[in-house]
């Protein structure tokens, strides 16, 4: 007959591959016939945490440190779930007693340092990687995490070199290509291939590299994912596209987008990245889109298209994503005509809200048939303003060079800085910000009174 910790572990490899439900009937199912394991009740607690049900995860981890208060992996899970439900003083307490039971266990340290980044005490997260770092001096994550707080900082010799750490990482990988990675050398009369590391976002704001690589002298080869290829040619600068799977033979390079962003900064003479718009779609598909989405209430009317949820599996979605709810004190606002331009999950919350009948809803056909953001892109460019957080649709609109407010927490990611109201990446996007943790009210009371005065 299985032991408890042989079944934990059959369960643990369940909830590895992703499969949480079947992971957590077994955890509870041990839990049934063993209520004293502790040990059962940490992994339940990993399996609700990572369902986001973070109270119930808090429950879990509560129940395991009642029976086995000496249990600095249980505390640390504790803090991280805390940490999760904006209770950052006992967050910090139990990373604190995780520590003092295992002062060699660098997962603490980790998490000590992301709560008060995420929390706004930006010096004070930082003093916590370093001393993560003082133990484990080689750990890529903490190098990248130092490279990201570097960067959101404007330290950018520091922070591009401690996010090259993040290759170190897994879950980060090239395509299968042959060619030496570029580190800055010169690129007349090379090739180079280029392509996204990160999410949709990244491959719009980079893609403008391509342009900047031309300038040098270099041929340009872009790889991407098929369904991004019409609207990611579109940028300047490309020579060839190659959609997934496909690697080129014979060329002299290789970069990610961001590694061209990277080296590109310190070259002698620097191209300029911020010129828009930098991505377009095709003139019949401006007049379609023209032509189809409703009427201006009258003539004096604004479009205004606005997107509140991003990526749910993003591990800052809890910082950046907005309850549509918050949209409220914008729509009542008169003579403007609402658009949602989200798409998938979120967009449920249209038929939660009580202002619902005030925004026009889309397709659900758009972006099915050409490519990715086609139709997407091609509606942006009917607004006159585009409202939305830290999403792809705003690296969409300040590609387009369409108007685009952000919505920003209090602590956002680098590219955005701290303080600023404009970016250098977008000349037509402008940033409201938290000034406290979870306090959208005041951001949004802020943008109200900006769309009064126009």
């Amino acid at each position: 007959m299985a032991t408890i910790r042989e079944v934990l572990q059959h369960a643990w490899k369940l909830h590895q591959q992703g499969k949480l439900a079947a992971a957590e009937s077994i955890y509870r199912q041990i839990l049934a016939q063993a209520p004293g394991s502790a040990e059962a009740h940490v992994y339940l607690g990993i399996a609700l945490f990572d369902q986001h049900r973070f109270e119930e995860s808090v429950a879990s981890y509560r129940a395991a440190l009642k029976i086995q208060p000496q249990f600095p992996i249980g505390w640390n899970n504790l803090g991280n779930s805390l940490r999760m439900l904006n209770q950052i003083e006992e967050a910090d307490a139990c990373f604190a007693t995780a520590i003092q039971q295992q002062p060699d266990y660098l997962s603490p340290f980790k998490n000590r340092g992301t709560l008060w980044i995420w929390n706004g005490d930006v010096e004070r997260g930082l003093q916590w990687y370093e001393k993560g770092l003082q133990l484990s001096p080689q750990e890529p994550e903490l190098h990248r995490n130092l490279g990201v707080i570097y960067l959101l900082l404007g330290d950018e010799a520091k922070g591009w070199e401690e996010y090259r750490w993040r290759w170190q990482m897994p879950g980060l990988q090239r395509p299968a290509s042959a060619a030496p990675l570029w580190q800055g050398e010169p690129l007349e009369g090379k090739s180079i291939f280029l392509y996204p590391e990160q999410g949709l976002g990244d491959a719009i704001h980079f893609v403008r590299m391509a342009k900047q690589l031309r300038s040098l002298g270099a041929r340009t080869v872009l790889g991407c994912e098929s369904k991004m290829v019409p609207l990611l040619s579109s940028a300047p600068g490309i020579d060839q596209v190659c959609p997934s799977g496909m690697i080129p033979a014979n060329v002299d390079f290789q970069a990610s987008l961001i590694e061209a962003a990277d080296h590109v900064r310190s070259l002698p003479v620097k191209p300029d990245p911020a010129v828009t718009p930098y991505l377009s779609v095709s003139d019949s598909l401006l007049e379609y889109w023209n032509q189809n989405l409703p009427a201006r209430s009258n003539e004096a009317s604004k479009r205004i298209g606005i997107c509140w949820q991003g990526n749910p599996n993003h591990h800052a979605d809890i910082y950046r994503s907005v309850p549509l709810q918050e949209f409220a004190p914008l729509i009542e606002s008169s003579n403007c005509d609402w658009f949602s331009l989200q798409h998938g999950v979120g967009s449920e919350q249209l038929s939660e809200c009580d202002f619902a009948d005030r925004i026009q809803r889309l397709p659900d056909s758009i972006d099915q048939t050409g490519g990715a953001f086609l139709d997407t892109a091609a509606i942006l460019c009917q607004m006159d303003l585009v409202i939305t957080t830290d999403t792809s649709t705003a690296h969409l609109a300040g590609a387009l060079n369409v108007p685009v407010w952000v919505v920003l927490g209090k602590v956002p990611d680098w590219r955005w800085g701290l303080k600023a109201e404009t970016t250098h990446w977008y000349p037509s996007m402008r940033l409201f910000r938290q000034t406290t943790t979870g306090d959208w009210g005041s951001v949004f009371a802020a943008i109200r009174r900006a769309l009064d005065a126009i």
